[in-house]
């Protein structure tokens, strides 16, 4: 809290009340408060999670992916984020790989060089040569660093929960379920072991792409302090003048990297949640490597076909699309005005409408989407944020290795392909299966209930009296049960039926994504009507 109050934000702990929840020195805290007028409180916060140390800089780190809980100027320092560390003592890394492998350095490694590559506030990087002479390269985690990240974890949950127990802004964020995801996110980052799997299920995703590979594991000299991994001989994407000096295909390698991206996204639902220029290594022939592999996204089946759905939406520049794949996150409370939040996704449909579709910036308009969540009080899943970070921080990528490359124009006829899919027999079959195999349990569990009813009903009819009248409840509830699945049974006919229409739309030749849906909305209707007349007839026969 002091070092909060050194950058300025004095005012604010005493606001939140925390100065007396944590029985401070009030007067300490204000008088040491050294406002710094000429910097915005993004700077000021940056400032203050670096000099915190380790567990805050990467907190700052995840929260800058965090567009619906925090403004574009905040997120935007909280980007600059960097580990301010100095280098272990050689002597310190010595240590740490001997007493995770039960012998020596010389006995492990041929070479072994004492020189760090770089240094960050959780490990050290190191270059060496096995006894084979192949070329790695050795990450060790910095001895202690468990320790203070969990203290700080400790004292991180504790502030969360005063904050959702005593502040307005607790009740709409619970910040303590925030912080357990980081807890959970950093102790991963931790175990390096963690990190090789997720080096080895990309390496499986990347079969079919020779042009994109992760480095090789050795797993014979990785624990979950070290690992150890192919040295990679090639040029960082940081390095962008060097690259273009030495006459890279920049259109090629922008090409490589979107369409890997969103087959990381729409197919394989896994992809890199750390995608700054220094961990993408360009080779010799305009091959991509992926490195530091510790932060990943995941994405199940039905939120990738939800953010296909957005993604969708925002090429056509369809609000009501962008609405209903939001609801469908389950991310609009009860008190949200969705019809309110519909219009200001009209206003941002507008805004796009005049910008021709190859210069529209999807990490922007996700930005956007998702100021419109704050300001909604929308939950948007915490993968949901690191996707719209990844896609944005791909295309200011994209911006400098090729400012004329279309990013739209590559993701296009992939998301009409994944669109046919939806609709693609197997998938529509699968669906049904999954729904007959609801209606065979409440076919199975039925006839149980009534014996059970009425066998309970012969047992206790001394309580007659009190039970009759729910009664006749408990005989509408079995009758409605019974319609339920004669419905049910009726209605799946139906949709078999619809299935051949909705196919012969998925693979029509002349397609049109408004055309799609537009035709998928007429077929829904006609559904919806089918089953209320249905239902409706039911209501009157028991009636």
């Amino acid at each position: 809290m002091r070092v909060f109050a050194k950058h300025g934000f004095g005012a604010v702990i005493d606001k939140l009340g925390i100065i007396a929840y944590l029985k401070l020195n009030k007067k300490n805290i204000t008088n040491n408060e050294q406002e710094k007028e000429k910097l915005s409180i993004g700077e000021r916060l940056r400032l203050s999670l670096e000099e915190l140390g380790p567990t805050f800089v990467k907190l700052g780190q995840i929260l800058s992916t965090r567009a619906d809980l925090l403004p574009n100027d905040i997120i935007e320092e909280l980007e600059k984020l960097q580990d301010a560390v100095s280098f272990l003592d050689f002597e310190e890394v010595r240590s740490q790989i001997e007493i995770e492998f039960g012998k020596t350095l010389e006995e492990l490694f041929f070479e072994f060089d004492k020189k760090p590559l770089a240094a960050a506030s959780i490990a050290q990087v190191h270059l060496a040569r096995l006894k084979s002479k192949q070329e790695v390269v050795i990450k060790i985690q910095r001895p202690g660093i468990e320790r203070i990240i969990d203290l700080d974890l400790k004292i991180l949950e504790d502030l969360a929960s005063f904050i959702d127990l005593k502040t307005k802004y607790g009740k709409l964020y619970n910040f303590r379920e925030t912080i357990q995801e980081f807890g959970i996110t950093i102790k991963k980052e931790l175990d390096f072991r963690a990190e090789g799997e997720n080096a080895e299920k990309f390496e499986t995703n990347f079969l079919k792409n020779k042009n994109v590979a992760v480095p090789e594991i050795f797993w014979d000299f990785t624990t979950s302090r070290v690992l150890t991994m192919e040295y990679i001989n090639g040029l960082s994407l940081s390095d962008l003048s060097i690259i273009k000096k030495e006459g890279h295909d920049l259109k090629l390698i922008s090409k490589t990297l979107v369409e890997s991206m969103f087959d990381q996204i729409l197919k394989d639902g896994f992809f890199h949640g750390d995608l700054h220029p220094g961990n993408i290594m360009v080779l010799p022939n305009n091959k991509i490597v992926f490195l530091d592999l510790g932060m990943v996204g995941v994405l199940n089946e039905e939120r990738r076909k939800q953010f296909l759905k957005i993604l969708v939406g925002v090429t056509t520049k369809n609000s009501k699309i962008i609405t209903q794949a939001l609801l469908e996150l389950n991310a609009v409370p009860v008190r949200a005005n969705v019809k309110k939040m519909e219009s200001e996704f009209d206003v941002l449909r507008d805004k796009y409408s005049s910008i021709p579709l190859e210069e529209v910036k999807l990490g922007e308009v996700f930005g956007e989407i998702f100021s419109i969540a704050f300001l909604y009080n929308l939950r948007i899943p915490s993968e949901f944020t690191m996707l719209a970070k990844s896609l944005a921080t791909m295309e200011g990528l994209i911006e400098k290795l090729d400012p004329k490359f279309n990013v739209l124009e590559v993701i296009e006829p992939m998301t009409k392909k994944l669109i046919i899919k939806t609709f693609s027999v197997s998938d529509i079959s699968r669906t049904v299966l999954e729904s007959s195999l609801d209606y065979y349990t409440v076919l199975k569990e039925t006839p149980l209930f009534l014996v059970n009813f009425f066998r309970k009903f012969e047992d206790d009819d001394f309580v007659l009296n009190h039970e009759i009248k729910g009664l006749d409840e408990l005989f509408g509830e079995r009758n409605r049960v019974l319609n339920y699945i004669s419905l049910s049974i009726i209605l799946l006919g139906l949709s078999i039926i619809i299935t051949g229409i909705i196919i012969v739309i998925g693979f029509s030749p002349n397609f049109d994504f408004n055309i799609h849906y537009n035709s998928r909305f007429l077929l829904e209707i006609g559904f919806i009507f089918t089953g209320v007349v249905f239902f409706l007839k039911f209501i009157l026969k028991k009636k």
